[in-house]
C-alpha cells in the first residue's frame, strides 16, 4: 500500500508542477495579444463552453454510466425560468422544486 501512494505522490508533484508552469507561461504572454478583441472572444466562448460541460456531466452522468433523472426535470425547469428572465434565485428554487417533484413522484 505504503508504495502505491508514494507512486501517486509523484503524479501529484508533477501535475502541481505543470500547473505552476502553466501560469507562469501566462505572464511571458505580450501585453498586445491579451488586448487583442480576438482574445477575449475567445476567452468569453471558453467560460461558456467550460460551463456549459459542466452542466451536461452533472446532468446527465452517475458515474460512469448516462442516466436519466430528476436532475433532467431540473434543468428544464431552470432553463425555462432563465428564458423566462425570472430572478435567479427563483430559478434556482423551481429547479429544486422540479427535482424533488419528479423524486417524489418517481
Amino acid at each position: 500500500m505504503n508504495a502505491l501512494l508514494e507512486h501517486w505522490w509523484g503524479y501529484l508533484l508533477l501535475a502541481c508542477a505543470l500547473a505552476f508552469v502553466t501560469k507562469l507561461l501566462g505572464y511571458a504572454v505580450p501585453e498586445r495579444w491579451l488586448q487583442h478583441p480576438r482574445m477575449g472572444q475567445m476567452a468569453a466562448s471558453m467560460t461558456v463552453a467550460l460551463l456549459t460541460a459542466l452542466v451536461v456531466m452533472n446532468t446527465f452522468s452517475a458515474g460512469q454510466q448516462l442516466v436519466l433523472d430528476a436532475r433532467l426535470a431540473a434543468l428544464a425547469v431552470a432553463a425555462l425560468a432563465l428564458w423566462q428572465r425570472l430572478p435567479f434565485l427563483l430559478v434556482v428554487v423551481l429547479g429544486a422544486a422540479a427535482a424533488a417533484a419528479v423524486r417524489w413522484w418517481a
